[in-house]
């Protein structure tokens, strides 16, 4: 036996396992979104699409796509500027950058649904701290969990104040490895700090960024435990996202067929999504003439 035969031996325990824990669930998933497996009746029975046939007329599930699409570009926006204008300070030279970095490690270091509990408490609307400093200043307070708009602002201010650190984090590394030359070259020919910035420094970092985007991107589409402390998809299902929508239809209602028929969708709707994303940043990035 030759040498190629122990390579391959080698890798036989990483491919069984990741037959295990990827492979073998996600053909699972498939043959269970052809049954009609539920709580009260359980097996593989063959169903055909009719799974499939009732995802694609289901608003609700839709609708909570659309949120969710609303929900990551917003939050992963802000994240992103936020995390960039931070690093960039931090990178310039900025005093106390280390007592700065650790205090911005806090919120990523808190469990989201701490994190989501501690929000909570500040949007209660009877006590809690924002409503309390509205009525101080003499306005009227808000129904941050009854109404839709501060709903939704409750859960971007959880997510961002959460997140953001991660941003800063990642493009602080991202800048601390650049090279030098170019900078050391534009201030030779006099260039303004802001014409350096958006000549070199955001070129430069258009990898890292890209990198940073779509991570957050992947993240915010679990989102989960800032919507179940926070609003429970309330009020109504305003603020529901598929993860919440497919835990309901799965994990409360035992729908078991339709949650992995909504599951491998939604599985299908994301890769779709963060390749077209991946694409239109790798295009918007190319470098162009100064």
């Amino acid at each position: 036996m030759g040498i190629n035969f122990y390579k391959r031996l080698f890798l036989l325990p990483g491919l069984l396992l990741l037959i295990a824990i990827i492979i073998f669930p996600l053909l699972f998933s498939i043959r269970v979104s052809f049954s009609s497996w539920n709580v009260s009746r359980s097996g593989l029975d063959f169903v055909g699409g009719a799974n499939w046939a009732r995802m694609w007329s289901d608003a609700d599930f839709w609708g909570a796509m659309l949120r969710l699409l609303n929900f990551g570009v917003v939050t992963t926006s802000i994240q992103y500027i936020l995390g960039f204008m931070l690093a960039h300070y931090v990178w310039q030279g900025i005093k106390s950058g280390r007592l700065f970095r650790l205090i911005w490690l806090v919120p990523l270091m808190t469990t989201p649904s701490i994190m989501a509990i501690v929000w909570r408490s500040i949007f209660r609307e009877d006590i809690g701290a924002a409503n309390g400093l509205l009525k101080s200043v003499g306005l009227s307070t808000i129904g941050w969990s009854t109404e839709i708009v501060p709903a939704m602002f409750t859960i971007y201010v959880a997510e961002i104040w959460q997140w953001t650190p991660f941003m800063f984090l990642f493009l602080l590394a991202g800048l601390l490895i650049l090279p030098k030359e170019p900078f050391l070259a534009a201030e030779i020919d006099g260039s303004s700090p802001t014409r350096t910035f958006w000549r070199i420094t955001l070129p430069l970092m258009a990898p890292i960024s890209i990198g940073a985007i779509l991570i957050r991107l992947i993240e915010s589409s679990k989102i989960f435990d800032s919507i179940f402390v926070l609003t429970s998809a309330g009020p109504g299902n305003a603020t529901e996202t598929p993860t919440y929508f497919l835990w309901k239809r799965s994990l409360t209602e035992f729908q078991i067929a339709y949650g992995a028929t909504l599951a491998l969708t939604y599985l299908i709707v994301m890769i779709i999504v963060l390749t077209i994303v991946a694409k239109v940043l790798t295009y918007i990035s190319r470098p162009r003439g100064w």
